[in-house]
């Protein structure tokens, strides 16, 4: 193992103790990737086949109260373990915590709120079909609808974070040619 951590600091030029740490990477390519699966599907929902609706409904919560659970451990381990520096000017710094901030907020909003909307609108999360996960609302007509609408929302605000924060990574790594990205690699 030893041998693997020189190897990657050479590779890469990036001090092992610059690096966020295993856990840190973990949870954040697990999370991407059951972005990437649950928001298509939850733009799908609305173009299947009646006869498939309830399926995509089906993961696409059960997937996103997955990220919900996941993000919470996020959070946990960003209280305890610092990151890494960020490179970078005085403003770039700003706004990278601008946005790794509100994909944080959005990552645990949209979550909540779609949990919240279905089981507003009667529809317990049955997570994958294995069981029912308790509601802290129930059926609440009142506002399934605003709830619905903040899902809706905070899903367009996660595309447009997630889009300024792959190209930033982008720019560090095709324009800059720097180690920002091996750093989460």
């Amino acid at each position: 193992m030893a041998d693997m951590r020189a190897l990657d600091v050479e590779t890469h030029s990036i001090p092992f103790f610059q690096r966020y740490g295993s856990a840190a990477r973990m949870l954040h390519w697990s999370v991407a990737c059951l972005v990437l699966i649950t928001w298509p599907l939850g733009m799908m929902i609305g173009f299947a086949k009646k006869d498939v609706v309830s399926a995509f409904y089906l993961l696409h919560e059960s997937f996103g109260f997955m990220v919900l659970w996941l993000m919470l451990l996020r959070v946990g381990n960003r209280w305890l373990t610092k990151p890494p520096q960020h490179s970078g000017s005085r403003p770039e710094k700003f706004a990278a915590s601008v946005v790794h901030g509100g994909l944080y907020l959005a990552l645990i909003i949209m979550p909540v709120s779609g949990f919240l909307a279905t089981n507003a609108h009667g529809f317990p999360l049955k997570w994958f079909g294995l069981f029912e996960v308790w509601s802290p609302i129930g059926k609440t007509p009142d506002i399934a609808w605003t709830l619905s609408a903040i899902h809706t929302w905070s899903a367009w605000i996660l595309l447009t974070l997630l889009a300024l924060h792959l190209g930033a990574v982008l720019m560090h790594h095709v324009v800059r040619k720097d180690e920002t990205l091996y750093r989460i690699l």
